[in-house]
């Protein structure tokens, strides 16, 4: 599609309506459709007396022709959702739902539904160029043997944001008849301009019961990429209490709340909400009112070839149920029977710390043993300075007074001013943390808790590090979006682990495989990026280092943490803080500490939890 979306970009960059007349008219080109009676579409054919705009087509269907092989209907929703603008993706989520996870939602839902189609009503609340919509006329089409002009008069329910995914998804549908040979006038169609966080279906429909159906794909957009409006409208709804929701979030509860009784709803979404903070007023939600939750959770497969996000299909029932069902797809593949679902009852689970979802009971037998790992040890992220690369850097030189920084220019910084600095992040992979050494620019005083410098000192005492900082200062200023308050405009952007710490033990916020941990005693040693343990004895400390390396506990984050691509995990605190430490007696601890047989540390540890792993069940 990048030659043909690059010529409607160039052609038409913003005119959704001649980029809409293009498309359309293309696709009746190609497709040899004749057109008779309809006066939507016949209102977006472009004639052969339109001469401008007659060679602008014949040129577009020669792209068509040359990169899609079929422009069928299907190539023709993706190019719709493609011919987005990246801003309004950026602010409303929209993305293109591939044919086979639209099948098969729509298909379950109905299934669900079986010998009440006639008159079913389906909706998609956040339908964009109508994917679903199409997907669930057709489907109905084909079971009830209705016209598509019923269909969509009667039974298809779509609202949307945007007035041009209004507008396409009204074309989609007049085409998915045109094509069938249902040419008339005029379709009357249900499909609303709105935001779905304040639209009110009873206002427009006033003897409104609800949908027996609502299929869609919430928008993708995270938080911190919502209006300050979008933001206050949020509130409105119980699913958003909990940290700083997503967009997608709300859109649980008001399908849910929109269904009619017995009504089934099913969203191809992402699966942060498992075990988030932004998800934990959604999970509390789905428990307090026993929501008959069914989930397909595609893990760190990657759904969508348009972006990097980890999803799930999730089926919300409005019948009153005490257990989520769960299924765990390993290539992609969903399930057909109930059976395949394992069921894992709502008292089993904590809507607080998390869902587990994925061997509920193994990880809940691990999570039980001894006290969370969270209460016994303190765990710390790095500095943040928000501009590492106008800070922190390798010296290119060196003489008795100064280290050289090259950053644009060749600075010299006086060595007074820097401490060394260490990326944890760098554990993902076996490094030398003699040679991963960096310094780190420290406008702070020397004491175990460091404030920031007077501005004349340190113009007197520290010139020549004064003057690049001043030279950056305008970059300094755009930190935090240019509204940053920081006690100094030199100052590093956020305050945290400036002190002086005693032991660390250093690790990656993210890893695809069991990390490296390294220990330091160097109480000025400084970090960035990664996490650390500190603070503890060198007991503690060898104690932890060993568990963390441990087969158990990587099969632990490998089943409950958050994925990430190439099948990265995260390690921050929030999901390592839940894992059970053992209550070791000293001979325990002796034993663990000084054993070098990694396979025999396993094999102990594994034993006080009952637990009995093998390698491939970690490296799978």
């Amino acid at each position: 599609m990048k030659d043909a979306t690059r010529f409607l970009s160039l052609k038409c960059p913003a005119n959704p309506w001649f980029v809409d007349r293009l498309i359309i008219s293309a696709f009746l080109a190609v497709n040899n459709i004749d057109v008779e009676n309809n006066h939507f579409i016949l209102t977006y054919r472009i004639e052969e007396d339109d001469f401008q705009e007659f060679n602008i087509l014949n040129d577009f269907i020669t792209i068509l022709n040359n990169e899609i092989r079929t422009f069928d209907i299907e190539a023709l929703i993706e190019l719709f959702e493609f011919v987005i603008s990246p801003s309004d993706r950026i602010v409303n989520g929209a993305i293109y739902t591939p044919v086979n996870i639209r099948d098969y939602i729509v298909e379950q839902s109905l299934y669900a539904r079986e010998g009440q189609l006639e008159e079913v009503k389906i909706s998609d609340i956040s339908c964009g160029c109508g994917g679903f919509l199409y997907t669930a006329a057709k489907e109905l089409k084909r079971r009830t043997e209705n016209s598509y002009e019923h269909i969509f008069q009667n039974q298809i329910f779509g609202l949307d944001i945007q007035e041009y995914s209004v507008t396409r998804s009204k074309l989609l549908l007049s085409l998915l008849a045109l094509s069938e040979g249902e040419d008339i006038e005029e379709f009357h169609f249900n499909i609303h301009q709105g935001d779905t966080l304040i639209f009110d279906w009873q206002n427009v429909y006033p003897n409104f019961e609800g949908f027996q159906i609502i299929v869609g794909n919430p928008p993708y957009v995270r938080s911190r990429n919502l209006e300050d409006a979008v933001k206050e409208n949020l509130q409105n709804w119980a699913v958003c209490a909990s940290g700083n929701p997503d967009l997608y979030i709300p859109f649980f509860q008001i399908g849910f709340e929109s269904l009619a009784p017995n009504g089934i709803l099913g969203y191809i979404t992402m699966n942060s909400f498992f075990k988030s903070l932004n998800g934990r007023a959604l999970r509390s939600y789905f428990e307090e009112n026993n929501v008959a939750v069914k989930i397909i959770d595609f893990g760190t497969l990657q759904i969508f070839q348009s972006k990097s996000t980890y999803t799930c299909i999730c089926f919300l029932e409005k019948t009153g149920q005490e257990f989520v069902e769960y299924y765990k797809s390993i290539d992609g593949e969903m399930p057909i029977l109930r059976t395949d679902y394992i069921r894992i009852n709502y008292n089993c689970l904590n809507a607080r710390s998390g869902w587990n979802l994925n061997n509920n009971e193994l990880i809940s037998k691990i999570e039980a043993t001894g006290r969370p790992l969270g209460e016994i040890y303190k765990t710390r992220h790095g500095i943040a300075t928000l501009k590492n690369d106008l800070y922190i850097f390798r010296p290119v030189a060196e003489d008795n007074d100064f280290y050289y920084l090259q950053n644009g220019n060749l600075y010299p910084i006086e060595k007074g001013i820097c401490r060394d600095i260490f990326n944890s992040n760098k554990l993902s992979r076996s490094v030398d943390i003699d040679l991963a050494i960096e310094k780190v620019l420290f406008p702070y005083s020397d004491d175990d808790r460091p404030k920031i410098m007077e501005e004349d000192f340190l113009r007197e005492q520290f010139p020549m590090a004064y003057n690049y900082l001043l030279n950056k200062k305008s970059i300094l200023a755009t930190r935090d979006k240019g509204f940053g308050k920081y006690e100094k405009w030199f100052a590093f952007g956020r305050t945290q682990s400036l002190e002086k710490m005693g032991n660390k033990m250093f690790f990656p916020k993210f890893s695809d495989k069991i990390p490296s941990y390294v220990i330091s005693n160097d109480n000025d040693l400084l970090f960035y990026n990664g996490q650390a343990i500190i603070g503890h004895s060198d007991e503690e400390m060898l104690l932890i280092k060993k568990i963390m390396e441990s087969r158990i506990f990587w099969y632990y984050i490998k089943t409950t943490s958050k994925p990430y691509s190439s099948n990265y995990y995260s390690l921050n605190g929030n999901y390592i803080k839940n894992f059970g430490i053992p209550d070791f007696s000293e001979d325990h601890i002796d034993f663990l500490i000084n054993e070098k047989d990694k396979h025999v540390v396993d094999d102990f540890l594994e034993g006080f939890y009952d637990v009995h792993l093998c390698d491939e069940q970690i490296l799978n």
